[in-house]
């Protein structure tokens, strides 16, 4: 009785069960129609601006309780200045140069690095030359021209960022 009852259920149901759902696009195939972090590369940042940015992130930093390691690279990604708090993670000090480099070589944040490989499953972004898929380094940008990045380590990737946004805040505005 109960299989006639099942067979019954599922003939009622009629094809909807044995209709597959569409699968979703891949988002790699995924057209934009504007090319995206294309934001031309500028003069590169002069290094009384970049000291000033160390400053304000340790400020930021200060503020917290967060010892960090502060990188500021030009628009080429090579560093113009750098900063190591007392008490800071001496493996971020590479961490922080990483990150800066990264930002300003792919030109975005490296947070869109970190959500394409932790949201999307955009391993292959890991493959990439000098990239870093951790939040804390932002591009440094002036008149719409990308003139170097911030770089900061030493404690989770969401202080880093706040950090960097801190210190970035006084060039892209």
């Amino acid at each position: 009785m109960k299989l006639r009852l099942a067979a019954l259920a599922l003939l009622l149901a009629g094809p909807a069960w044995a209709a597959d759902p569409a699968p979703a696009p891949y988002p790699l195939d995924t057209i934009p129609d504007k090319m995206p972090f294309s934001t031309p590369y500028g003069a590169p940042i002069a290094l009384d601006r970049a000291q000033a940015l160390i400053q304000a992130a340790v400020a930021e930093a200060t503020k917290h309780g967060w010892p960090m390691n502060v990188a500021v690279v030009d628009s080429g990604a090579n560093l113009v200045a750098f900063g190591r708090m007392d008490g800071a993670q001496l493996a971020s000090i590479s961490v922080s140069e990483h990150k800066a480099r990264t930002s300003a070589k792919y030109r975005r944040p490296t947070r869109a690095f970190e959500e394409g490989v932790q949201k999307n499953g955009y391993n292959y972004s890991l493959s990439l030359d000098d990239v870093i898929a951790s939040r804390g380094g932002i591009p440094l940008i002036e008149d719409g021209k990308l003139i170097g990045a911030i770089g900061c380590s030493g404690g989770a990737s969401s202080q880093d960022e706040v950090v960097c946004n801190a210190a970035a805040a006084l060039i892209n505005k």
